[in-house]
């Protein structure tokens, strides 16, 4: 998987969070950085970062929310 500036700093937001973001607020924090980032962007690299098997996808309450996967390896 190639990196991306916009993949680095997804994967940044999610892996220093000690909560567990949907995917607007990743896009909301990521816009503070990259304001023309677009929330398809963010879908797709946190896919991406699933796939990768470097951050998680849980249900909380019905809802999609991503996390650091501390079993990476």
């Amino acid at each position: 998987m190639r990196n991306t500036k916009q993949r680095d700093l997804i994967y940044s937001i999610v892996n220093n969070s000690n909560e567990h973001l949907d995917a607007y607020h990743i896009y909301e924090l990521c816009r503070k950085e990259i304001p023309n980032i677009s929330l398809g962007t963010v879908y797709r690299n946190l896919s991406n970062l699933i796939e990768a098997k470097k951050i998680i996808k849980i249900k909380v309450l019905g809802f999609d929310r991503y996390d650091k996967n501390i079993n990476h390896s």
